[in-house]
């Protein structure tokens, strides 16, 4: 079975975000405006998509 990908760009600063918010986009391993990721999708990684989605831009692989 093979598991569904996305690939997670940020698009938008984490300055003056709140520490969680900041903490999120750095677990996810997004450090820098244009930094992309490829992650599965887990529930875990959905969520924290979710907390973070207005920082980010997602698309499915």
């Amino acid at each position: 079975m093979s598991e569904k990908k996305l690939k997670i760009t940020q698009v938008r600063s984490i300055i003056g975000r709140p520490a969680r918010q900041k903490r999120t986009m750095l677990a996810l391993g997004l450090r820098r405006i244009s930094h992309q990721r490829e992650v599965v999708a887990t529930p875990q990684i959905l969520g924290m998509i979710e907390k973070v989605k207005h920082l980010i831009s997602v698309e499915e692989l």
